[in-house]
């Protein structure tokens, strides 16, 4: 017991220190990053108040560390995400919001049912959008090695929203990682989609309205075919050269139409021939993260609007989950 009690006492030692550490650190990160941040015309004026109260968040390490997309088999990260509860909440939100969701759509032309779903996963239409302070938790991954290029650029660019006036820094709490509002968008996001859609002079991703609007506009922008399919599931042959398996959501590659790929799909007779001119992809997520996972199950063909919300996400699951809560909400409305 007493050998049991020393060892947790040099832990927790040792864990202070690695903390105290950090901490340090952390601080001479920001007096560094200050220099950056007026070189990229931040004043020192916005710098000093917005930059005041920022900590370092231990806690947002571990997250970027341990992320769901990154441990959970497929079944169980989609069905998580787009259950019968979340189709009912949806379709409540939907009624409560009809005249707004229909004119967007019409708009935009972007359907309801995907706005519905990407709102639903992201935030769980609004009643979750995070407590994190983002400004914080941006500067802890700043700080932190793994991706701090990417978190130092998204940190520049809010601090460049701020000083512009176009959001208000003390509404800035939202994801561990540094995403904000109703669709969780990341401040490069915000920039460059992001609509004063009700014309008062400020963007609040946390007014249906502005939300709304900017996811609609984003999905627009960057290329979402109305009425084209996301995705089949399929029984994969065996036959198929392991060359056209995609296990990660980097970058898909050996892609195809898919009428040359249907030879290697056991029984393709449920996906419309209408698609066959169409390019796609094959992808087989739990292989790369999931011990002992079949090269060929689960497998799916995947079209263009697939890689659409991979750039809003770049998760395989992630993508699966919002064409399958989609495809739910088509079927309801």
């Amino acid at each position: 017991m007493r050998v049991i009690n020393y060892l947790l006492i040099i832990l927790f030692f040792t864990f202070t220190s690695v903390l105290s550490d950090d901490q340090q650190s952390f601080i001479q990160w920001k007096n560094n990053f200050k220099k950056i941040a007026l070189q990229n015309n931040i004043s020192e004026d916005t710098f000093d108040v917005v930059m005041a109260n920022i900590k370092f968040l231990p806690n947002v390490i571990k997250y970027d560390r341990y992320q769901p997309e990154f441990y959970e088999d497929t079944k169980t990260y989609v069905t998580k995400r787009t259950s019968n509860k979340k189709v009912s909440k949806g379709l409540k939100f939907y009624k409560q919001n009809i005249n707004l969701i229909n004119s967007i759509e019409t708009e935009f032309d972007i359907e309801k049912e995907l706005l519905l779903s990407l709102m639903g996963i992201e935030t769980n239409f609004g009643t979750y959008v995070g407590k994190m302070d983002i400004l914080s938790s941006l500067a802890t991954l700043s700080y932190d090695k793994r991706r701090s290029d990417f978190f130092s650029k998204e940190l520049l660019i809010l601090l460049n929203l701020i000083e512009s006036n176009q959001i208000d820094y003390q509404t800035l709490y939202g994801s561990w990682a540094g995403a904000f509002g109703f669709f969780q968008f990341m401040p490069s996001t915000m920039k460059n989609y992001a609509l004063d859609y009700d014309n008062n002079n400020y963007i609040d991703l946390k007014n249906n309205k502005d939300a709304y609007a900017s996811a609609a506009n984003y999905l627009k922008k960057i290329g979402w075919k109305t009425n084209q399919p996301c995705f089949y599931k399929i029984d994969l042959s065996k036959k198929i050269p392991k060359k056209y398996l995609n296990v990660s959501a980097k970058k898909l590659h050996n892609k195809k139409s898919l009428d040359y790929f249907r030879k290697y799909i056991n029984d393709s007779s449920f996906i419309d021939n209408n698609f066959d001119d169409l390019t796609v992809a094959i992808i087989t997520p739990d292989k790369d993260i999931i011990p002992d996972a079949e090269n060929f199950s689960p497998a799916y063909v995947v079209f263009d609007n697939y890689e659409i919300i991979l750039q809003w996400n770049r998760s395989l699951r992630f993508s699966l989950a919002v064409c399958t809560l989609k495809n739910k909400f088509k079927n309801e409305l």
